[in-house]
Formats: C-alpha cells, structure tokens, sequence
C-alpha cells in the first residue's frame, strides 16, 4: 500500500511569480528551532521579503519572518534568523551554476509540511522587466473576462 503524501500549506509568495519568471523549482528542508516549528504549525509565517543566498556551498534564507511562539517564552528565537537550507551538495552545486549565469536568482515560493517535516519550495527565477509586468496583468485580466463570459453564456442557455 503506498503512502499518502500528506502537505500543509503554511505561506504563499505571490510576490514571487508576479516579480520574476520561475524556470525551475527545487523543494528544500528548513533547520528550524523548537518554537518555530510549533509557530509555523499555527501558520505563522512570511516569505514575501524573503531571499536565498549561496555562501560556501550552503544554502540560506534571508528575511523569512516566523512569528514567535506565544507560550515559548525563553526558547523563542529572533523573527528574522538567518535560516539554513537542506539540499544535496551536487544539487547545490547544480544551482550555483545556474545562479553564476547573469540575471537568475533564488526565491522562495511556498512554505509547507510534506509528512510532518517543514519544507520550503524554491525557484530558480529571472527578474521581468516593467513590461512583462504588465504583460502578465493584461493577459490575467483577459483570462478573467473569458472566464466571466464562459460563466454568463452557460447561465444565459440554462435558463
């Protein structure tokens, strides 16, 4: 009988994909502490100023908030802790190559738990100009709109 992946949407950065296009995603392990992990249980937490960087052949991330742990007391640690990341060496390796090459970058995507482990998901991406912004908005609204007209036709023939 195969095992059921169980996952617990903890935070969502749609900052993310509105800010950059995601070529490729990688889903890594987060070293938390105690408190935080009970905290993001409670779902408090957030990546939208989060950022990733490489420094000798580890990863971390920057400016992710986990809100302290009301009953922590002591244990509590800073908000704003540097995190570490676990990702397979050649992984890493992999990405810092791709990271080398002009333009990419490393964001957060989405902070989850995958069978009781908090795990963060993570996107090799390339920074969108002004005009792709508005690219992407335009097309968004246009999808929408046909959405809306789908919905009203099949509402207008069922009457």
């Amino acid at each position: 009988m195969a095992k059921l992946k169980e996952e617990k949407l903890v935070a969502n950065n749609k900052k993310a994909y509105h800010d950059y296009f995601i070529e490729e995603s990688h889903e890594v392990g987060l070293v938390l502490h105690g408190t935080e992990v009970k905290s993001l249980r409670m779902g408090k937490c957030s990546i939208k100023e989060a950022f990733i960087r490489l420094e000798n052949g580890e990863l971390f991330v920057y400016g992710m908030h986990i809100s302290p742990y009301e009953k922590g007391n002591i244990f509590n640690k800073d908000p704003l802790r540097v995190k570490k990341l676990l990702m397979h060496k050649y992984e890493i390796r992999k990405l810092a190559g791709k990271v080398a090459q002009n333009g990419y970058t490393l964001v957060p995507l989405r902070v989850y738990f995958k069978d009781g482990r908090a795990k963060l998901e993570i996107g090799l991406a390339k920074g969108k100009k002004l005009y792709d912004k508005r690219e992407s908005i335009a097309k968004r609204d246009q999808e929408r709109e046909a959405q809306k007209e789908f919905k009203a036709s099949r509402q207008f023939k069922n009457d």
